[in-house]
C-alpha cells in the first residue's frame, strides 16, 4: 500500500471510528447511565486522553468475523520503517477503561486488566497487515469471561440500512430539487451572491 493509498485508507477509517464512539457515547448512557465525553482537539486527545471520563474506545471491524478482539499495545501514524510507539493499553493517559467490540457486541475492560493479561505471556504480540498497529488477540469467551461488563446492542443491520436510507435519501433530495426549477434558482442565488 502506498502512502497516498494508505491515506484514503486511514480517513476512511477515521470516519467510521468518529461514527463508532459516538454509538458507543448513545450506547453507555442509555443502558448503563454512564456518561462518556470525548475530547474532539487532537490537543486534549494527545495530552489529557481520549475522554473526560477516562474511557478508550476501539472500533475491531474484523470482530464478527474473526471471533477475535485485537487489542493494541503500540502503534506508527503510517507504515514506515522504524519503532512503534506504546499506545492501546500502554497508552499513558487518564484512560481506565477500555471499550471495544462492534455494532453487535460491546466489552467494556479495566485497562488494568488488559495490561496484565498481556504481560501474563499467554498472548503473542502480532502486527496487523497495514503494519501500524501491533497486539494481542482476545478471542470472544475470553473477552466474555474478562469484560467488567458486556452489552450486546445488535445494531450492525441497524447501521447499515440507516446508512443505506441516507443515501437513499440524499438522491431523493437531489432528484426533488432538479424537479422545482423554483429551488434551483434559490441555489443559483446564493452562488451569485458569494
Amino acid at each position: 500500500m502506498n502512502v497516498a493509498e494508505y491515506e484514503r485508507y486511514y480517513k476512511a477509517k477515521l470516519e467510521g471510528a468518529l461514527l463508532y464512539q459516538d454509538f458507543v457515547v448513545d450506547c453507555a448512557w442509555n443502558l448503563l447511565g454512564l456518561a462518556i465525553v470525548q475530547y474532539a482537539s487532537k490537543t486534549y486527545q494527545q495530552s489529557v486522553g481520549e475522554s473526560r471520563t477516562g474511557v478508550e474506545i476501539k472500533h475491531d471491524e474484523q470482530f464478527a468475523k474473526t471471533g477475535n478482539l485485537w487489542i493494541e499495545v503500540a502503534e506508527k501514524a503510517r507504515p514506515r520503517e522504524g519503532d512503534y510507539a506504546t499506545s492501546g493499553i500502554y497508552r499513558q493517559d487518564n484512560a481506565w477503561l477500555y471499550v471495544i467490540g462492534d455494532y453487535d457486541t460491546l466489552f467494556f475492560f479495566s485497562k488494568r486488566l488488559l495490561v496484565a493479561l498481556h504481560k501474563s505471556g499467554k498472548f503473542n504480540v502480532i502486527e496487523n497487515r497495514t503494519k501500524t498497529s501491533r497486539g494481542f488477540l482476545l478471542s470472544h469467551v475470553e473477552g466474555e469471561r474478562y469484560a467488567s461488563i458486556l452489552l450486546h446492542p445488535k445494531a450492525a443491520q441497524k447501521i447499515a440500512k440507516i446508512a443505506a436510507d441516507i443515501e437513499h435519501l440524499g438522491r431523493e433530495l437531489h432528484a426533488l430539487v432538479r424537479r422545482d426549477e423554483r429551488q434551483l434558482s434559490l441555489f443559483e442565488a446564493v452562488e451569485r451572491r458569494s
